[in-house]
């Protein structure tokens, strides 16, 4: 029987978020809700001595307390899944399908608590928080449609009668490793593809905001999804490794920094894996002479200073061609015109950042710009929110003159700070985007088709805007950053994404036919027909 929408609205509001935007003193950790495990189809509490504190970046108050799983809980949970894979597997695809299609149904009965949870955990503004959920309901709406890519081919007769055919089959247990940044959209971007192809999942969420995880769970397990199907540990490097390790696990879905990324590439993949790794960015936006001021100043500034520039997509380095000079004072402009403030107060723009060290990052970045020669036209160091004094808040901050060399360039800063460059031409402006080690995103800002379609042949970048700022694929295609950003088999979500979650399987068959002698009855009609038509 299922459950009523309240379990998620209710429930969990109160379970994981009781504290969501007090601005008074944190609360003490003993008396904060704690974070279930999901294993086998049941919210658990965890038999862990070992606890964090998941906090409001705001405010600092304590949201909840996560466990670190245990081996035994972690190796229950794989068991599970592996428990399950069986029988999910033969689960025929429109049954998996439909699973999806209430899903997403579900998700959008409960959009906005989904992300008022995001804004409790992550800090992002309410209506960033709704974009986060929406960008991953779109991969679980391209999921009810996966049919078409689970299509094996065919040719017909390759020798005197032998058939060849194809066929795509799941891989068993999977796993997800998520981030801190887009609690709801990344694992969104992972297990229901898994699952829908016929795997099994066992989910790590963030540390930081696992909040969001679990909400969708329960509403996965309220369109059907069978005990087992998928499954939520939490942790921090143990059970990263747990995962790594574990012979029942298949396959491995990170996005995260490059230091982690790269680790859990190597140990996966040695120990047999498959692995698909996001890793960190330097985004550009190359912005021509010819280019609209009014629309590429707001493009620049919500790509730049949105979600407070902790996204793997935001433009952290602009490109000007020709000279920043005519860009400076509507630059400006638009950056002081952005609100800092709580995520879920109305006028916000921009909220925290997620914790006290990624905000003293962020500013000791800037002062080293600064340091190294560039200018700060607009500091956003030192910003106190009243209501929030608490909160970790960084401003929209501008660099400029900035140079190739200098740590506030070379470093993802993931904070709200543009770092604004000059070049003469737009060969230059390619050689520098070429030059970054990273290969995310890329946009390029102009009037002219002809420079626009150089441009997108000639970067060295695996996702380019032209007038579009922040170039995230629709999950029809697939999330394919390049270079420095990337490690692994196949990319994320759309046809990759799949492949990434199944494994070929080629038949070559033949069926000889049974001789006249040994086949036919009485008449010379076939077996089984010798009735037929008397």
């Amino acid at each position: 029987m299922q459950r009523s929408q309240q379990t998620l609205a209710l429930a969990y509001a109160r379970v994981l978020h009781l504290k969501r935007f007090s601005s008074s003193a944190a609360a003490a950790s003993a008396d904060a809700p704690t974070v279930k495990l999901l294993i086998n189809g049941e919210f658990k509490d965890s038999s862990t001595d070992s606890w964090i504190n998941v906090t409001n970046p705001a405010t600092q108050d304590v949201v909840s307390r996560l466990p670190l799983t245990t081996v035994a809980e972690f190796k229950a949970a794989v068991q599970a899944a592996k428990d399950a894979f069986p029988a999910w597997r033969a689960t025929p695809v429109p049954t998996r399908q439909r699973v999806m299609l209430k899903f997403q149904e579900l998700i959008r009965q409960n959009w906005d608590e989904l992300a008022k949870s995001v804004t409790t955990e992550q800090g992002k503004t309410f209506q960033d928080a709704k974009g986060d959920v929406f960008r991953g309901l779109e991969v679980v709406e391209a999921a009810c449609g996966i049919a078409p890519l689970l299509m094996g081919e065919t040719v017909e007769n390759v020798a005197g009668g032998i058939d060849c055919y194809s066929l795509r089959q799941p891989l068993g247990v999977c796993a997800g490793i998520c981030p801190f940044n887009f609690p709801a959209m990344v694992p969104l971007w992972m297990y229901p593809l898994a699952v829908t192809a016929g795997n099994t999942f066992v989910l790590k969420p963030s540390e930081k905001d696992p909040g969001a995880s679990l909400m969708l769970a329960d509403l996965a397990m309220q369109a059907g999804l069978p005990r087992g199907v998928l499954n939520i540990v939490h942790g921090t490097h143990d059970v990263v490794n747990n995962i790594l390790d574990h012979p029942d696990i298949a396959a491995v879905s990170f996005v995260g920094g490059d230091a982690a990324g790269r680790y859990i590439y190597g140990r996966a993949a040695a120990n047999g894996k498959r692995v698909q790794c996001n890793l960190g960015a330097k985004n550009h936006a190359v912005v021509l002479p010819d280019a609209d001021v009014d629309s590429t100043v707001k493009a620049l500034t919500g790509a730049s200073f949105g979600a407070a520039g902790q996204r793997c997509m935001a433009i952290s380095a602009v490109v000007f061609v020709g000279g920043f000079e005519r860009w400076r004072e509507p630059m400006l402009e638009a950056a002081k015109s952005l609100k800092v403030n709580g995520g879920m107060e109305p006028d916000a723009d921009v909220g925290p950042m997620i914790t006290p060290q990624a905000k003293q990052r962020a500013e000791a970045l800037i002062q080293a710009g600064i340091d190294q020669g560039a200018q700060c036209l607009l500091d956003g160091r030192g910003v106190v929110v009243p209501g929030y004094e608490k909160g970790n808040f960084v401003g929209p901050t501008l660099l400029f003159g900035v140079q190739p060399h200098m740590d506030c360039y070379k470093q993802e800063i993931f904070g709200p700070v543009l770092t604004c460059l000059e070049v003469n031409t737009l060969d230059e402006a390619i050689a520098v985007v070429n030059a970054n080690p990273y290969g995310n995103g890329t946009a390029i800002f102009t009037d002219s088709g002809s420079a626009a379609r150089k441009f997108q042949h000639d970067v060295q970048v695996g996702m380019v805007g032209i007038n579009v700022p922040i170039p995230v694929p629709l999950p029809m295609f697939s999330f394919t950053g390049w270079r420095g950003s990337f490690v692994g088999d196949t990319h994320m979500y759309g046809r990759a994404g799949v492949q990434f979650f199944t494994q070929p399987k080629t038949v070559t068959a033949k069926w000889t036919a049974p001789s006249a002698a040994g086949s036919a009855v009485a008449g010379g009609r076939m077996p089984g027909l010798d009735r037929v038509g008397a």
